[in-house]
């Protein structure tokens, strides 16, 4: 059995964006979806550059041996051009942009991700997400502080750790998966998985068997659920070649299109703008442009179709009631804005709170100290401070107490810390203790055949000067008990 990819794709600004700073790419050996950030232009400089990096390797001969490295390599490129465009335009600096990537050879799947587009696997009826979140809610949750259902309407739950972005180093997760005939991926930027549940997007995928069908369906919950983000989504099924033997154009749409999320073709073939027209629908208008490449064809798609006499109307009226009816969304537009404004600045507030309920014990090289926060960054953030030098120096603690201090240790309260610093600090005084006393030991004067004044005398001296336990007691070996 021959096993191929055949794949449908989608991408939509939403309902509240001015503009699309999604890049998903769709191909027979690569899928890769890009959500970036920095705002409007930055962003999609941002996904463009991270898809442009990896559809080159949409081909047949990456060896299967060679999956993680070639995506690797793609990835820190990608990273690095992000970092000369900042540099050679200051007004893009600190653009970046999520990436999760699925490179296919021979049967193997080979996964690359970073941010928190997400790729969710559906094998025999069983749906789960095969990627982790690099953000700061699924941190709390891997620690313990947050469960799975506060993190779905957590105010920071899109509050992104790691992502592609320039001045700091790529650090993607790899993973291999073997795949099978029957397989259905869904690769998705958060503009999809925020507003979605996971159970709508398991019952959707079990419920459309056609690719087109169930993306179009995917795209259109997220809007009815308020489209608040731009929405991209990939679905593609692992067939054997003898059931479905036409392979499929690779398509690329978002930012990384044209900049208005218009589907690219690799392809200039009749056969692959009939099957994008027949997608798009009769009643669509469709418009076509081609660039200085003639092997790439743009096939537009605008965000609503047009009856024939409302098409006439615009065109007679010069755009006029289309200015007039975008005039009066601005007002809801406006308001809606704020109140995304008011939410986003309260649930800053308030994760900023949370962080500063929270408390670690670490070092910063040379003593123990008490940190208040979180041990984490944003976007070159700490998100603690010290809150109380211990003045026990590193030199001085134990292996064993030095190595979980240098790895910090998380308190459930400043109670906790210091009471984690109290048993350093007497393991301390123990190990000062132990070596004080073991110095004494040696010191010990020889007794003499007969007992002398003088062995009398010493042996007072050196029973004078034993060193005092500390306070709470040490085991034989010095350490604290």
């Amino acid at each position: 059995m021959t096993l191929a990819l055949r794949y449908a794709v989608r991408s939509d600004v939403g309902l509240l964006r001015e503009g699309n700073e999604d890049s998903a790419y769709a191909g027979p050996h690569l899928l890769a979806i890009a959500d970036g950030m920095g705002g409007h232009a930055a962003g999609e400089v941002a996904s463009s550059v991270a898809i442009y990096a990896l559809k080159d390797l949409d081909r047949d001969d990456v060896p299967v041996d060679r999956l993680l490295d070639t995506l690797a390599d793609a990835v820190a490129a990608a990273n690095n051009e992000l970092h000369e465009r900042s540099v050679e335009d200051p007004s893009v600096e600190g653009m970046g942009t999520t990436l999760t990537a699925l490179l296919w050879s021979g049967g193997t799947i080979a996964i690359c991700h970073i941010g928190d587009s997400r790729a969710y696997l559906l094998r025999d009826g069983d749906f789960r997400q095969i990627t982790r979140d690099h953000t700061l809610v699924q941190s709390l949750v891997d620690d313990g502080r947050l469960t799975a259902a506060q993190a779905a309407t957590h105010p920071q739950r899109s509050l992104v750790m790691r992502a592609l972005q320039s001045g700091t180093e790529a650090e993607p997760d790899l993973s291999i998966l073997p795949a099978k005939a029957g397989d259905r991926y869904m690769l998705c930027s958060d503009g999809l998985s925020d507003v979605v549940t996971e159970a709508t997007l398991h019952e959707t995928l079990m419920r459309f068997a056609d690719r087109d069908q169930a993306v179009t369906e995917l795209i259109e919950l997220a809007i009815r659920g308020g489209g608040p983000d731009n929405i991209t989504c990939i679905v593609a099924d692992v067939v054997d070649e003898v059931t479905e033997p036409t392979g499929q154009a690779s398509v690329m749409v978002g930012a990384a299109s044209n900049g208005d999320g218009r589907p690219q073709l690799r392809t200039n073939s009749p056969a692959a703008r009939a099957h994008l027209v027949t997608q798009a629908g009769p009643a669509t208008r469709r418009t076509a442009k081609h660039s200085a490449r003639t092997d790439i064809t743009y096939v537009g798609i605008p965000e609503r179709d047009l009856a024939p006499e409302e098409a006439e109307e615009e065109e007679e009226d010069g755009g006029r009631a289309g200015a007039r009816a975008r005039r009066r969304r601005w007002p809801i537009v406006t308001t809606i804005l704020v109140i995304l404004a008011i939410v986003i600045v309260g649930g800053g507030f308030a994760a900023w709170r949370y962080t500063q309920s929270q408390y670690y014990v670490g070092t910063d090289g040379r003593q123990v100290i008490i940190y208040r926060g979180i041990n984490q960054k944003v976007a070159f953030i700490n998100l603690s401070s010290v809150y109380q030098k211990t003045g026990i120096l590193l030199s001085q603690v134990p292996p064993t107490d030095k190595a979980q201090v240098e790895a910090t240790t998380p308190a459930t309260s400043l109670a906790d810390a210091r009471k984690t610093v109290n048993s350093i600090r007497q393991a301390v005084a123990c190990q000062t203790y132990t070596s004080a006393y073991t110095t004494w030991l040696a010191h010990k004067p020889a007794k003499p055949k007969s007992v002398t004044h003088h062995y009398t005398a010493a042996y007072a001296r050196w029973q004078a000067l034993k060193p005092t336990p500390p306070a709470g007691g040490c085991t034989s070996q010095g350490t604290a008990g």
